[in-house]
């Protein structure tokens, strides 16, 4: 197992070098660089402009966008950790907490 592991580790060492020396020579030309920047910039821009489409028809619909949907997944986490945090403050509590026998 710790062979596998060796292995991959080296594995991703080589991509990594292979693909910092790839990018660098995409940009090492300013005038491509530039259009590389272009290029994504409007890409970003089209899909900023696909989602604003998408939640407005998904409203028009009356289903929930997915906007909503990663709201409520942010809510949803933020509950899980401070149920988590609760968790282990009960636990170090009831820990801490002597035992005692009721006899009730």
């Amino acid at each position: 197992m710790n062979e596998q592991m060796g292995w991959r580790s080296g594995l991703k060492k080589q991509m990594t070098a292979f693909s910092q020396a790839a990018l660098e020579r995409l940009f090492a030309d300013e005038k491509r660089a530039t259009r590389i920047a272009n290029a994504l910039g409007t890409m970003q821009r089209g899909k900023a402009a696909f989602d604003r489409t998408q939640d407005q028809l998904m409203r028009a619909m009356n289903f929930a966008p997915r906007s909503e949907f990663k709201k409520l997944g942010k809510q949803l986490s933020t509950l899980k950790r401070r149920l988590r945090e609760l968790d282990e403050k009960v636990s170090r509590l009831s820990e801490q907490r002597p035992s005692s026998t009721d006899s009730r």
